[in-house]
């Protein structure tokens, strides 16, 4: 049929377009979730996709008549749930279950079994999947797994948002190929519990790197508490990590909790470590060792499960060797180490981060966005940034304040000679 000519030609397109574009965002809502079935049993098949699609006609409901068909249907395509049943010819269904395990975790997986493989359908659990059916299918039993595991796989994807909205007040601007392996030992570390220790000069972006490690980790529902041991003076940092009971010290009017009981299922980062006081170093080392802390004036032992990150701009094996810094605290606490760079060793990141920090500064602001012509971006690549990335921030928002429409080599000649 020959396309309709002038504006009917353009507005079929258009609706074409919208229509294609729609698709996806449909998909994405979740209006229409996705639901695969395994079953090399042509009848199962059948009673399963007449089942589904009476029960939600919102379901889109596929079938794979053995193994391997069904991992080619889940590498290709995204679902949100699959059943699958266990005895198949050529892959069986223990063997799908390791491999979505491996190319696509977060989709819940129902297995189908026998009467003879009951001990079988309950190991699968055990090597992750969701629930499973007998055959002959329980009505109500199929329905209910299946909304759940729905229910399920949408809680998963609102959780990966949330951490990916959360994670871009933390993200790391730049592509040079220490930032570039820097993020490659957060991707290996996170899903550890190793504690990590982050060294680098002021200003480099330390505590991004530790609220990485956090929300890449498996604790990342629960809190990062952040402690800046520089802040707070020597003799109340004890009170501080560990907690008080009442009457401890003239001001503790009643029982306070510390850092490391709020960080208990979570991650506590003590930024400028090397300025700890060496009691406050002891206390943490047991906390370290036998995941035990007390709070000052109390003789109880509280247990806490807490991942320890820390950090420093100090040389702390210097500190260690002029008797400032505990050596047995650093072996504890170095077990992974990630030195952050200067800004100076990575100026071909400087072009991204203006233009970061520019387009930052005019959202928190309300403005439009300034742009930096070449010649201003050069003259700042040439400097030397001595307060790193912090320095960076505070001279892109001055020349923002003071410089004109478009900031020129003149504006930071001005506003931002060294």
């Amino acid at each position: 049929m020959p396309f309709p000519s002038g504006l009917d030609r353009e507005m079929s397109l258009f609706f074409t377009n919208f229509a294609h574009n729609l698709l996806p965002i449909i998909y994405n809502l979740k209006l229409m979730p996705k639901i695969l079935i395994i079953e090399d049993e042509a009848t199962i098949r059948r009673v399963l996709i007449k089942i589904l699609s009476e029960e939600n006609d919102s379901y889109v409901v596929e079938e794979a008549e053995d193994g391997l068909q069904g991992i080619e249907k889940i590498k290709n395509e995204d679902y949100d749930l699959v059943l699958c049943d266990i005895k198949m010819p050529r892959m069986d269904g223990v063997e799908v279950l390791e491999a979505v395990k491996k190319i696509k975790p977060e989709i819940p997986m129902v297995m189908i079994s026998g009467h003879g493989d009951l001990e079988t359908a309950v190991n699968t659990m055990r090597l992750g999947a969701f629930d499973y059916i007998s055959k002959p299918p329980d009505l109500n039993r199929l329905l209910n797994t299946v909304r759940n595991a729905l229910d399920k796989k949408q809680l998963v994807v609102e959780n990966k948002n949330l951490k990916k909205k959360v994670s871009k007040n933390y993200q790391m601007v730049g592509n040079s190929d220490e930032i570039n392996h820097i993020r490659t030992m957060i991707d290996k570390v996170a899903p550890t519990d190793a504690r990590v220790l982050i060294t680098g000069p002021n200003g480099t972006g330390k505590e991004l790197v530790a609220h990485q490690l956090h929300e890449k980790s498996e604790r990342y529902s629960a809190p990062i508490i952040e402690v800046n041991c520089a802040a707070i003076p020597s003799e109340l940092i004890e009170s501080e990590l560990f907690g008080h009971v009442k009457g401890a010290f003239t001001s503790a009017v009643k029982d306070r909790a510390g850092k490391f009981e709020a960080a208990h299922k979570g991650t506590i980062f003590l930024d400028e470590i090397g300025d700890m006081s060496l009691p406050a170093q002891a206390k943490v080392l047991r906390a370290l060792q036998e995941n035990l802390i007390q709070r000052v004036g109390a003789d109880k032992d509280i247990k806490v499960d807490v991942r320890v990150i820390a950090a420093t701009n100090k040389d702390l094996k210097k500190e260690i060797a002029e008797g400032r810094f505990r050596e047995d605290l650093y072996h504890r606490l170095a077990v992974i180490l990630i030195k952050v760079p200067s800004l100076n060793e990575r100026r071909n990141d400087i072009p991204e981060l203006i233009e970061h920090f520019a387009n930052k500064i005019a959202e928190e602001q309300g403005n439009t966005v300034k742009n930096f012509s070449k010649q201003a971006v050069k003259l700042l690549q040439e400097y030397d940034w001595t307060g790193n990335i912090r320095e960076l921030r505070n001279v892109v928002e001055r020349l923002i304040i003071l410089g004109g429409t478009e900031i020129s080599e003149n504006d930071v000649k001005m506003f931002a000679s060294k």
